[in-house]
């Protein structure tokens, strides 16, 4: 008699996808701790979003239970890195991602954003099309300035461009 927990021949590693819900309840129990000074609508509003995601979380991770215990998955992360092909870009991305957090606070939120993904989508596009990623990566950072600097005013780190801007507005 086979064990209960026994794999079949075809189980799908699947303890890979448990990474990242395993991140956001921690994520969320750590918000939890933080958010006790702010106003109660705004603690009301993290703690039921907070709630559906760790209910969201748990009942996922019953249904991996369940399925590792027929044996149609194992909770081996085998299929994580695939394809292998695209780790370096993906280790690109990452570099570009640490590489926006510490330029943030020197060139400010348009300046970084706009070389964050100037770089991120030639990354991921071979660095064809260059003229249109500069467009399109202009205009979303101009368009990001515009709506959470000068529109909703929020406290984002200024730079060059944010000083520009405030000096001639």
């Amino acid at each position: 008699m086979a064990d209960k927990f026994e794999p079949t021949p075809k189980a799908k590693p699947i303890g890979g996808e448990l990474l990242l819900p395993a991140a956001a309840i921690l994520f969320s129990i750590y918000y939890f701790t933080t958010i006790t000074e702010v106003p109660f609508s705004a603690q009301v509003s993290a703690l039921f979003v907070g709630s559906v995601l760790i209910l969201l979380c748990c009942l996922l991770f019953i249904r991996t239970f369940l399925q590792v215990r027929r044996g149609e998955a194992t909770l081996g992360i085998g299929g994580l890195i695939e394809p292998v092909s695209y780790i370096p870009i993906r280790l690109g991305l990452l570099a570009l991602t640490l590489g926006f957090i510490f330029l943030v606070q020197w060139l400010g939120f348009t300046l970084t954003t706009f070389l964050f993904l100037s770089l991120a989508m030639m990354l991921l596009n071979g660095g064809r099309r260059k003229r249109f990623i500069v467009a399109v990566s202009a205009v979303l950072s101009f368009g990001g300035w515009l709506l959470f600097i000068y529109a909703f005013d929020t406290r984002f780190p200024a730079g060059p461009f944010e000083n520009l801007m405030a000096s001639v507005l």
